[in-house]
């Protein structure tokens, strides 16, 4: 069978390639001999009768042996194996040394066999061997490159224009792909590039038209459909500002690959990825110290509540990557725990099979105490996440009995439970609308981390918080809604035109968590540099841009008032709370506010009892417990 296959497929093809080999071979036979023939002529002012006869014996009696020569040199240097519509400087250095070899062995052999020939035969022979050689590898991809530009300029199809910033070797590497290529119907107008003695040159061919101030300009004047960001060096900040630019035009961006990719050689249309809403937020991407975590996390048996949600499964990923024994999922909306857990069990199959890690999927409320106390007896997990919460602000407005029933005494439940277990640490995962609330969702999670600020003081477990803002892609997230909006056709509705939100992608915010569970004594309330406040405004109009829309021309931006118990601005710290820097500069922890204990947990009684009963002053209740709590009555 095999044989059959050699004999049908590629060995057939190994036959093409020897006979185009043999074919190239002959070629430089008749070169290297006609190279040094047409040399004496050179010589001899072309008249053939004026060559004496000792010249064309000694030419006729050493041809064979410079033939042999320059066959087995060339194949020594590869000079048959290359693919030659890619021929590069590789195949010209090679090509080099080749003639080098042959000529040195040429000039000897002659001299040691007392066969003088004229100076001028050695020089001009060399030079036209060299040139005809090169000339008959890269005739290929020269005619190619005719071929390829003529298509161009002359076929029926329609071309993207496009426009590459960045004139440096990513985007020679683009250019000259997009030139080579068949298959892509891309038309590469100009570059552009901030070095100014750039300016004016070309790159493979093409026009280096100016720097970025001038983009808009070149869109306009080359007709510009496409355009690519090239400069995987640039800081976040960089590649931001250029792109606040580019989304101005009409134009589908474009971005490569990072640095890493570079240096690896992957830039390749093939890699190229479209500009996404957080390559517009201008800041770096957030480190962490993965070894920290690991040295906490690794064969320790761990839970996630909430562990299908958005933060919650990835929290679930990243806690799977530091190689703990066990990892508990635990949620009430099976669809999601499951999907979260087949996705682990595919990724770490090899893991799971050798019994280096076990993930579990449980169904359950953090509302039901015995459910949760029968995990903890059964499992006794070492760390705990709890990400199981309400989390969106007009609905719990609407419900907010169900926001106190299930964030508040959903976390007591489950953080008593841990303590009880003998938890090592339990990390709560808290918000900025916690911070001087004026919804109920926030005034239940500022009560959740007063409970674990109190339960600190009674309990072995390590009780910590930490807060952040709001994530982009996450449930609930104004991006997903923006997308879907944009989809249907429009409108996209903005709740004011001031308001302000800060922003951190789902896998920094879950990793800066991770590292501050790291960083736990025990009562922290660690606190996440979100960087600079992001306008909704600002972000709608661009994610429309990004789409290939005009914002208020062909997609319309309502403004819908703000939503009950929603601000313009969040805050990340209470006055009260001050600031303490931790080892990771994106990583603070609050001060601990004092408070009476024993009332807040009186307090607390009262309250689930009357959440129970369902009543209608909750808000007033809560803020006699919260006193930082504003709300309308």
């Amino acid at each position: 069978m095999k044989s059959e296959e050699r004999n049908n497929g590629v060995f057939k093809e190994d036959r093409s390639w020897i006979s185009r080999a043999l074919i190239l071979m002959m070629a430089d036979i008749l070169i290297v001999n006609a190279a040094f023939f047409f040399a004496l002529l050179v010589r001899f002012d072309f008249r053939y009768s004026m060559i004496p006869a000792e010249y064309l014996n000694h030419f006729i009696w050493y041809a064979p042996f410079h033939t042999v020569c320059c066959v087995v040199v060339f194949y020594i240097c590869h000079l048959y194996h290359s693919i030659w519509k890619f021929a590069s400087i590789s195949e010209l250095g090679r090509i080099t040394a080749a003639v080098v070899i042959v000529s040195a062995v040429q000039i000897a052999g002659t001299l040691l066999c007392n066969r003088r020939m004229p100076i001028s035969y050695y020089v001009v022979g060399i030079m036209l061997e060299y040139c005809m050689l090169v000339g008959v590898r890269f005739s290929y991809r020269f005619m190619r490159f005719i071929y390829r530009r003529n298509s161009q300029y002359f076929s029926s199809d329609k071309l993207t224009n496009t426009m590459i910033i960045g004139a440096g070797e990513a985007g020679r590497m683009l250019a000259r792909e997009l030139i080579n290529s068949n298959k892509l119907n891309n038309k590469v107008c100009c570059f552009i590039d901030d070095d100014p003695n750039k300016l004016g040159r070309r790159l493979e061919g093409i026009p280096i038209v100016g720097n970025r101030e001038t983009i808009m300009h070149n869109v306009e004047r080359y007709n510009i459909h496409n355009i690519i960001l090239a400069i995987p060096t640039a800081s976040t900040e960089q590649k931001r500002d250029i792109l606040q630019i580019c989304k101005m035009a009409d134009c589908k961006l474009l971005m490569v690959p990072g640095m890493y990719q570079m240096v690896k050689g992957e830039v390749s249309v093939s890699q190229l990825r479209e500009v996404e809403i957080e390559d517009l937020l201008g800041r770096d991407q957030i480190r962490v110290n993965l070894d920290e975590i690991l040295h906490y996390v690794q064969d320790k048996v761990v839970m996630v509540t909430g562990g299908g949600g958005s933060i919650g499964s990835e929290l679930c990923r990243q806690i799977a990557s530091h190689q703990p024994r066990r990892l508990i999922i635990f949620d009430i909306y099976e669809n999601n725990a499951y999907d979260i857990e087949q996705e682990l069990k595919r990724h770490y199959k090899a893991d799971i099979d050798a019994g280096k890690i076990e993930i579990i999927a449980l169904i359950g409320s953090v509302r039901d105490i015995r459910r949760i106390d029968d995990i903890f007896e059964q499992y006794h997990p070492d760390i705990v996440y709890h990400a199981a919460a309400h989390k969106h602000v007009p609905l719990m407005e609407a419900s907010p009995n169900e926001a106190i029933k299930n964030n508040v005494f959903g976390t007591l439940n489950t953080a008593l439970a841990a303590g009880r277990s003998g938890v090592r640490r339990f990390v709560l995962i808290s918000t900025d609308k916690a911070v001087n609330p004026t919804n109920i969702m926030g005034a239940s999670k500022r009560m959740c981390e007063m409970i674990v600020q109190t339960l600190n003081k009674h309990f072995e477990t390590e009780f910590v918080a930490v807060r952040f803002g709001n994530v982009l892609g996450s449930n609930g997230s104004v991006i997903p809604l923006f997308k879907r909006q944009i989809k249907e056709g429009g409108p996209v509705t903005v709740t004011h035109p001031d308001i302000i939100r800060y922003f951190m992608t789902i896998p920094e915010a879950v990793s800066l968590v991770l590292q501050a569970g790291a960083y736990a004594k025990g009562g922290e309330i660690f606190i996440l540099d979100m960087g600079e406040p992001v306008k909704i405004d600002d972000l709608a109009q661009n994610l429309i841009r990004l789409s290939g829309y005009t914002p208020n021309v062909d997609m319309m931006i309502q403004y819908t008032g703000l939503r009950p118990g929603e601000k313009l601005y969040e805050e990340l710290l209470m006055a009260e709370e001050g600031m303490q820097d931790t080892e990771n500069k994106m990583i603070h922890i609050g001060k601990p506010i004092e408070m009476d204990e024993e009332s807040f947990m009186m307090a607390l009684a009262d309250l689930k009892e009357a959440c129970t009963k369902n009543a209608p002053d909750i808000r007033e209740r809560v803020a006699a417990i919260v006193p930082t709590y504003n709300y309308h009555k």
